[in-house]
Order: structure tokens, then sequence, then C-alpha cells
């Protein structure tokens, strides 16, 4: 081989191992390039799922949004401000009887198991109108919405007809659908409706499924528990006339027999 055609050999070699370097280069800054982008891409998407996270974890409940909405679809039957008066009964009845429940309370459960009957009667004939005034307080002291979701089904029935409301609350505190206290099973709408559906107004009322179902009257029952905050009242059952709070005799507590009823409301009805 001729020194000439040697250093000819030379030169090519040392030009392929320059080219090979200049693409390997590039794969490289190619791969670089895409190894950066990736990261990019995934501390972003971190970085908006954390923001996502936060932003969750920030966002108020439903029923947070409802107590602070500010405009309230009241139900048909209702006065005051935001519709949270609440009286039934006949116009020419002088006195009005406060009636003040917490849908998930036993104890409202066993006065309207036993004395519900005798009130609605005295309603019907016009001895006194009663006013109600929901509360909710249940769902914090033992954890859950089932006090709220009652109340705006309640409003839900109200919007029906006054009658349709008091048949409902009876039947939410009677022996067959109430729960135990612990259980929140008033939380769940079809729980509701499936207690509805015992009250002729209400079974298959389409317009009644349809606003538990959207939360028709959350914002009001979330305002007519704001007015049982405000009232003063302690506990419930808690029943008032004139101002006065009805209880039983040498008690300090609620009338809970027809009998310890009948001996309060006469006895108030006087006054």
């Amino acid at each position: 081989m001729s020194k000439r055609n040697s250093q000819a050999n030379k030169s090519a070699a040392r030009e392929r191992l320059r080219e090979e370097r200049e693409r390997q280069a590039k794969k490289d800054k190619v791969r670089k390039q895409i190894v950066v982008g990736v990261s990019i891409v995934a501390v972003l998407a971190i970085a908006g799922g954390v923001s996502y996270g936060v932003m969750q974890l920030n966002k108020p409940s439903a029923w947070e949004a409802a107590a602070d909405a500010k405009n309230v679809t009241a139900p048909k039957n209702t006065s005051g401000d935001d519709g949270t008066t609440v009286v039934i009964g006949k116009a020419s009845a002088k006195k009005t009887l406060e009636l003040y429940e917490d849908s998930r309370c036993p104890i409202c459960a066993t006065f309207e198991q036993t004395v519900g009957e005798t009130v609605g009667k005295d309603v019907e004939a016009g001895k006194y109108k009663i006013k109600y005034v929901g509360a909710t307080f249940i769902d914090n002291s033992d954890s859950g919405e089932g006090s709220k979701n009652a109340l705006s089904a309640l409003g839900a029935a109200l919007d029906v007809s006054p009658e349709a409301f008091l048949d409902y609350k009876a039947a939410l505190y009677s022996a067959k659908y109430h729960p135990e206290e612990t259980s929140d099973k008033f939380a769940k709408d079809d729980y509701l409706i499936e207690v509805a559906d015992s009250v002729d107004a209400l079974k298959g009322n389409a317009a009644f499924k349809k606003n538990v179902e959207d939360g028709t009257y959350d914002a009001w029952a979330m305002k007519m528990s704001k007015a049982f905050d405000k009232s003063g009242v302690q506990g419930t059952p808690t029943l008032k006339m004139d101002g006065k709070t009805l209880t039983a005799e040498g008690s300090k507590n609620a009338p809970m027999t027809v009998a310890d009823f009948n001996a309060a409301i006469t006895k108030a009805l006087k006054g």
C-alpha cells in the first residue's frame, strides 16, 4: 500500500469518526430536550394537581354554599325573611303554638308519635295555629347531613300544601321510618322519597321528587336552621305559646304524653 493511499484512508477514517460524533451529539441533544420537556410537563401536571387538590379542599361543601346563598327559593305557604316563617292553621285561631324540632331528634319522634295526632286535631279544630321552626344541630353533634336534607324535603312537601307538610313530618317521625339518632338515613334522597310514598299527596308526585333530588330548598333549610339558632332555644322538642315554654307539670321538659300536653296547652290557651 502506498503512503498516499494510507494517508487518504486515515483522513477518511477521521472524517467518519467526526461525522459519527456529530450524529451522536445531535441525538444526545434531542434526547436531552425530550427529557427536559417531559420533566417540565410532569412538574406542571404535579403543580396543577396540587393546585386543584388545594382548590377542592378549600371549596365549600354544597351545604356550606347553600348556607351562604344570597338568593333563596322558598316553598309556597311560607312568609317572612327567606320564607322562614311557617304558620299552619285556621286564620281565626287566636293563639299560636311554636314548635321547635330537629328531624333526627329521637325525643321529637317520641313526641310526634305520642302527641302529634292530638296537635293535628287541635289545629284542624281551630284551637290554635302552629308555627314550625326546624333545626339541624344534630348533624353537627352526631355528624352527617340528615337533619338538613330532611328539612329541605319538608320544604318540598310544604310547597305542595300545608297538609302534605304535616303528614310528611308525621311520617318522618313515625316508628316505621325514623332512624336511630346516630344513623344518617335522612341524608339519602331515596330514603326521603320512600318515606314520602306513604303520604297520599306526595306519592308519585314528580314535582316533589324533583325538588328533593335537586335540593331546591337546601338554601331555605339553612336559613330556617339559622332562625332556630337565633331563637335561643337550646333543645328539641320545645313548645312555646305567647313566649312561654310549655312543659309537663312539675318538669322542665316538654309534655310527652297526651294528658300532660292537654294540661299544658289548656293552661297556655287561658293565659
